[in-house]
């Protein structure tokens, strides 16, 4: 490779004909890279990488370069017709967003939802222009496991996979090895996936319990998403000498802040306390700012059992009524968690803001603390908003902080409000049980400002340790966020303005928030928000710095919850050579920790997207007890096939099909007001317009909810003066008959991205 760019050896090796991914070791080697000139070659890769030229995938090896012309990588995505899309990898530095890739069912192949793929380019294009394609090959499979209903039909026994991954059930040999009944829940491996031709195979690996039964859908989630459960034995027994040789009561060598008033601000049901705060304000005025955080490295060292089974989770798993922790809970809710009246060991991050909420100076200490008084979210308000109420039961140090902490983050969050950084209304959706653990309804958890002080402290700490790790060149794990696409923000922009709202700059992120408070508490904050999050690209672990778009940061990475995340452990290591005063901090090299990144990001959304599924499996649960009940709902989606409601009381999410609109009507689709409108009547179902609608249909292993529609509000029911109004494509959509695939968007769009 002497004399050339060994970035165009990798291209022309991985772009030539028949080229099949593989490991940057072995594409060392069949380029007959010498040890020598190894760091060369992994430099090249990263910058490939960097570039958006070539990806590697989560299994920590396999990486594949853009493809030749003709040919296009991405990702599959099936729909309920049994065809699917294509969406491209975008490179970093594209001008314009690679348009999805439509491919017909019999061009699928064996192809599915999640896997990657390699896709020849066709002749023929769609109505519109979209291309067309054909898989050519299957790069990486999203999952060989899957989990569904067992049944018996024809004297052969099939398995009816959850979801619409896939549209017919999949034949199953020899289920009875593992005693399956029919409706049972179980396990399948894939032998032979389907195709447009020919059923697919499976082998039942496991039984989960039959269908309906308590906790077989937590079961279910679990095995569906794979996600490890069991820690090894050596971890356990690393855990156990841990405990057995820690002494909070012994920290020569730590900062001694036990006498300091610090307080822990967490969910009523926390398990696992991560971090802490204390805040003195100076003569000068000066604030000083302490963020303390579980020592959790002090417990799990580099390479270690513990450490192994941490790097392979990435990240605790919060499910309904369980949590799947990173690290064993002898650490992560004893040794670790920062328990009101014990000492525990921290890394402390001192912040020095002037009174306008400038930082000034950051420093860094291994630290032992005692928290002096921990309270739920709930609890704070009332403490700050009358004081001298909670005179008995809250010590007036404690009130005095709490008073402290609350003027501080609002300072804080206006100056980052100034600088550009993005507030959206996403609230949760949280499942009520009762003492049983019945299912007895759902909420929206929204955010306070107890929650608001807590993140503007967490941001802060975030941000301090990453300008510092930056400062000293130092190589760590970033919390990126790159800039939107300018096409999407003008997609975004093209969307409110139909709503009625002016957004003449879309770059502008002061105008994206005016944007965002215009909308809050009406009904139509939830469309606008969601809007604008589809329209951002993910936010992402990265070695690469990108900056962080929505906070408005150059450098920005995650420290402050190393009980959960295994990228704060990552930087915590780093933080710990600091504060020792190595000379110079060395953690894994850019190959290393791009791996890692990528791993940790597929990791996080694995552990969201199983979250929102048992949430989802929960609340339709819920609501398959209640059909035929009416409900107030809010129009939060439409589409040609239909709108998108969600219950008001119920914050469930489902499809009121075209065909199940008033049926005295056609009705055409505008594409400019987002509505479906009556040809007839000039009735309008827009987004954010209120409706009664009832609960027509649930099928809890599909994630299908449908609602039909009982009434309609005043307003949706005005005619319009010219009530044969078309819609801008010419398409129309009539109440009973051609509506399309009833099954078609009967789920929710998958939602969620995290800071």
């Amino acid at each position: 490779m002497a004399h050339r760019d060994p970035r165009d050896d990798i291209r022309n090796y991985l772009a030539r004909p028949g080229a099949r991914a593989m490991k940057p070791q072995a594409l060392a080697k069949k380029l007959g890279v010498k040890k020598k000139r190894m760091p060369e070659f992994r430099a090249a890769l990263d910058a490939l990488i960097a570039a958006g030229e070539a990806t590697m995938s989560a299994d920590g090896g396999v990486v594949h370069l853009t493809a030749a012309p003709g040919m296009v990588v991405g990702v599959i995505k099936r729909i309920a017709s049994g065809a699917g899309f294509l969406i491209p990898h975008q490179p970093a530095d594209a001008a314009q967003p690679v348009r999805d890739v439509f491919i017909a069912q019999e061009d699928l192949h064996d192809a599915h939802t999640g896997d990657e793929a390699l896709v020849k380019l066709l002749k023929r294009r769609r109505a519109g222009g979209q291309r067309c394609g054909r898989v050519e090959e299957v790069l990486v499979r999203a999952s060989n496991h899957f989990v569904g209903t067992y049944f018996e039909q024809n004297e052969r026994c099939w398995v009816r996979v959850d979801g619409n991954t896939f549209t017919a059930p999949i034949l199953v040999d020899d289920p009875g090895a593992k005693g399956a009944q029919p409706d049972d829940k179980v396990v399948i491996e894939m032998l032979r996936f389907p195709t447009h031709y020919r059923a697919g195979e499976a082998v039942l690996t496991e039984v989960l319990g039959p269908r309906g039964e308590p906790g077989v859908d937590t079961l279910s989630i679990i095995r569906e998403y794979e996600l490890p459960v069991e820690f090894s034995e050596e971890a356990h027994e690393e855990a156990r000498l841990a405990a057995q040789h820690f002494d909070g009561e012994r920290h020569d060598d730590r900062l001694d802040l036990t006498r300091e008033t610090i307080v822990t601000i967490d969910p009523a049901d926390a398990r696992d306390f991560d971090d802490a705060i204390s805040l003195s304000r100076e003569k000068n005025g000066h604030w000083k700012l302490g963020v303390h955080v579980a020592d959790v490295a002090h417990f799990v060292p580099e390479d270690s059992a513990l450490d192994r089974d941490a790097r392979i989770r990435g990240t605790s798993v919060y499910l309904p009524q369980r949590v799947i922790p990173m690290i064993p809970e002898l650490i992560s809710n004893g040794l670790a968690s920062l328990q009101q009246g014990k000492p525990r060991y921290a890394k402390s991050v001192f912040i020095e803001f002037d009174p306008a909420g400038t930082p000034l100076h950051s420093s860094f200490a291994n630290s032992v603390i005692q928290v002096k008084r921990r309270f739920a979210y709930e609890e704070v308000l009332p403490v700050i908003n009358d004081p001298e109420r909670h005179k008995g039961r809250v010590p007036a140090k404690v009130r005095q902080l709490l008073a402290r902490m609350h003027e501080l983050a609002m300072i804080l969050r206006q100056r980052r409000r100034r600088k550009g950084a993005l507030f959206l209304e996403l609230p949760e959706i949280r499942v009520d049980f009762d003492k049983d653990g019945r299912v007895i309804g759902a909420h929206e958890q929204h955010h306070d400002e107890s929650h608001q002080i807590i993140e503007e402290f967490m941001l802060a700490a975030n941000i301090a340790v990453a300008t510092k790790l930056s400062d000293l060149d130092v190589p760590f794990l970033r919390r990126g966020h790159g800039e939107p696409n300018p096409l999407k923000l003008q997609a975004f922009a093209n969307f409110v303005t139909a709503l009625g709202f002016k957004l003449k700059n879309p770059q502008s992120r002061h105008e994206l928030q005016a944007i965002i408070d215009q909308v809050a508490g009406a009904p139509l904050e939830r469309a606008v928000n969601y809007s604008l999050l589809r329209s951002m690209k993910q936010a992402e672990y990265t070695a690469i710095d990108t900056g962080h778009y929505a906070l408005a940061e150059d450098d920005y990475c995650h420290f402050t919850s190393p009980i959960r995340r295994y990228p704060d452990l990552q930087v915590h290591r780093l933080i710990d050579q600091v504060v020792t005063g190595e000379r110079q901090a060395r953690g894994p090299g850019m190959e290393e920790l791009v791996r890692l990144g990528k791993h940790c990001s597929v990791t996080e959304r694995r552990a969201a997207d199983a979250e929102r599924d048992l949430t989802k499996v929960k609340l339709l649960t819920y609501m398959s007890e209640r059909l035929g009940e009416e409900l107030e709902a809010i129009i939060t989606g439409v589409e040609r096939f239909g709108i998108f409601c969600q219950g008001v009381e119920i914050p469930a999410e489902g499809l009121i099909h075209v065909s199940s609109l008033p049926a005295d009507d056609f009705y055409d689709f505008d594409q400019t007001t987002f509505s479906l409108i009556g040809r007839r009547t000039g009735r309008e179902f827009r987004l954010g317009d209120k409706l009664r609608v009832k609960v027509a249909h649930v099928d809890v292993d599909r994630r299908e909810l449908n609602f039909s529609v009982v009434a309609v509000s005043p307003v949706n029911a005005r005619r319009r003066g010219d009530s044969s109004r078309r819609p801008s494509d010419g398409k129309q959509r009539r109440g009973r008959a051609d509506g399309g695939d009833r099954k078609k968007g009967a789920r929710a769009t998958k939602r969620g991205r995290r800071r």
